[in-house]
């Protein structure tokens, strides 16, 4: 017991270490992104810096595998050199069991980085968007869910428009029981529209039974006026509605059942929000299988050799894993393969590769 704390301590020690460098690195090139990005627009280093500080979260969140398989590499290597692993074969313990207390501190941080840190990297990717549209002077998202359905907002110069529907296609652009209210460039609503549906055009909205309210009339009913047809100006496109709905990763884990779950009712697709979860679901394993890819290239004695060739390997073999699950995670998302396939046979096999050859190296 005390042994397998000794090396949990250890492994959260490296992992720490490579995870506080990545943060230095990542920090200081998001800044002098953000510095680059606003350039025009006079933005203050404190402001750069806010901008990096919310960014990087969402960076480290997503190669956390990397730096799992870095802070192994490192490890192994150290306890090799210092011939700690000679000490512990020699004490009657093989390397497999050995390998319990970092795998299982990686099963851990795994469950933590799902349970925690996916909602803090959500908030501060929400925060970033928020703070990164207040700089950039406009930039706005133009769509959101809800449990009464989706909404939509479009600008123009003499004021906006905004939509409520009660349902969509899957591309946003064809619309059903949609309701149009049209305020000036003060604010005010001047006039409503209610049509049975909406398909986007380019450049208007195409209604079908559309009645129109003039919101200044003394009695807007008396002179409401019903068209069989007609059309309404719009500066929106398929692929802007499409872009509104944002990355998955920036809901956090424990909202994403309820927003799938909105999203199908509102008729659009959730493959890409389900491939996200599960890929989530899965994160522990692919943790514990990047120590274990380190483990089988890096856990021998240093005067054995090739130590340099041994550390390459390991490094293609978590970088082969991270876009063999970047790969799966496309071809989840696009349909080619199913949800739980996509986000849960990159980590499976690599465990099992990893055990594989393991098992070749301690028993022959």
């Amino acid at each position: 017991m005390t042994l397998s704390l000794y090396f949990v301590l250890r492994f959260l020690k490296t992992v720490s270490q490579v995870f506080f460098v990545f943060f230095g690195i990542l920090m200081l090139t998001d800044m002098v992104e953000q510095l680059r990005r606003f350039s025009g627009q006079d933005i203050s280093l404190p402001d750069a810096a806010t901008l990096a500080l919310l960014n990087v979260p969402a960076n480290l969140y997503r190669i956390l595998p990397l730096i799992f398989v870095l802070a192994a590499i490192a490890l192994f290597l150290a306890l090799a050199k210092s011939s700690e692993l000679i000490v512990v074969r020699a004490a009657g313990r093989s390397g497999l069991r050995f390998l319990m207390a970092p795998v299982g501190a990686a099963l851990a941080l795994g469950a933590f980085a799902v349970a925690v840190l996916n909602p803090l990297v959500a908030a501060t990717s929400k925060e970033y968007d928020t703070f990164f549209a207040r700089q950039a002077r406009g930039a706005k998202s133009v769509l959101s869910i809800n449990e009464n359905g989706l909404w939509l907002r479009q600008g123009a110069a003499d004021g906006q428009t905004v939509i409520n529907a009660a349902r969509a296609d899957s591309e946003g652009t064809h619309l059903f029981g949609v309701t149009f209210l049209i305020y000036d460039e003060t604010g005010l609503p001047v006039q409503r529209v209610e049509t049975e549906e909406a398909f986007l055009e380019p450049g208007a909205w195409a209604l079908t039974n559309a009645k129109y309210w003039d919101l200044n009339a003394p009695n807007p009913e008396v002179s409401a006026e019903v068209k069989p047809t007609a059309s309404l100006a719009s500066d929106l496109t398929p692929d802007g509605i499409r872009d509104s709905f944002g990355d998955p990763s920036a809901i956090s884990i424990w909202a994403l059942p309820s927003y799938i779950k909105t999203l199908e009712l509102a008729g659009f697709s959730t493959r890409s929000h389900r491939v996200w979860l599960q890929m989530e679901m899965a994160l522990p394993l692919l943790l514990a299988a990047m120590v274990l890819v380190a483990a089988g290239f890096t856990m021998r004695h240093a005067r054995f050799g090739q130590t340099g060739q041994r550390v390459l390997l390991a490094l293609a073999g978590g970088f082969a894993i991270f876009f063999l699950r970047n790969f799966a995670q496309v071809l989840g998302e696009n349909g080619q393969i199913p949800v739980y396939i996509a986000a849960w046979s990159p980590p499976v096999a690599a465990i099992l590769l990893s055990l594989g050859l393991l098992l070749h190296l301690e028993d022959g």
